[in-house]
């Protein structure tokens, strides 16, 4: 596949970046030590990953290596920080030149606007564990998961999960499964996760 025959994914990752807004507006106060289904973090650990992913975004798609860019950026304005790191991004990807210059990911050296629809993919995954963990996917967006959900199949092979690809097993769900269902279960997390805002 050539650069050129690549789409232009940054609309759709607006579209993620939106749907982490409105569920960092939502987010009520207090929740920052509950669970979330991604095991790695408390909601609090989970917004300060994606502040840090959605830097690391501006980071790559400038040409820079991608551990330049923080994995995680401590937060207590959650929805302050997210705007002001996405508006860093947001410039950097208003010049047409980062969809065509090589980036470094994590999961290689890839065309920018390729490397855009793995972090597509990891901002809608992170938005349905921060919508369960807060009770609202009433927020989510079914288009993203179901855009999301083949590229995921293609790069994360059902096989050899656990360690040095770090997803669990993929879970069995019924064929008629909602989008963010069959996402998430590929992912290895359990769309059954209890909601819990105790």
């Amino acid at each position: 596949m050539t650069t050129q025959t690549l789409p232009d994914l940054r609309p759709a990752l607006g579209a993620a970046m939106d749907q982490i807004d409105r569920l960092l507006a939502a987010a009520p106060a207090g929740v920052g030590d509950h669970p979330t289904p991604c095991s790695d973090y408390d909601v609090s650990e989970l917004v300060g990953h994606l502040q840090g992913v959605v830097r690391r975004i501006g980071v790559v798609m400038s040409g820079e290596p991608f551990h330049l860019a923080p994995a995680h950026v401590d937060s207590t304005e959650w929805l302050a920080d997210w705007r002001s790191g996405r508006a860093g991004t947001e410039a950097v990807l208003a010049d047409d030149a980062s969809l065509a210059r090589d980036v470094s990911v994590p999961w290689g050296t890839v065309p920018g606007g390729a490397a855009l629809g793995g972090y597509v993919g990891e901002l809608t995954v992170h938005a349905w564990d921060l919508a369960r963990a807060i009770g609202r996917e009433d927020l989510l967006v079914d288009d993203l998961a179901e855009a999301s959900l083949p590229p995921y199949r293609e790069v994360l092979p059902a096989d050899a999960r656990g360690g040095p690809i770090p997803f669990g097993p993929v879970v069995e769900v019924d064929e008629d499964a909602g989008a963010y269902a069959r996402l998430v279960a590929w992912t290895g997390r359990d769309p059954k996760w209890p909601v819990n805002l105790g």
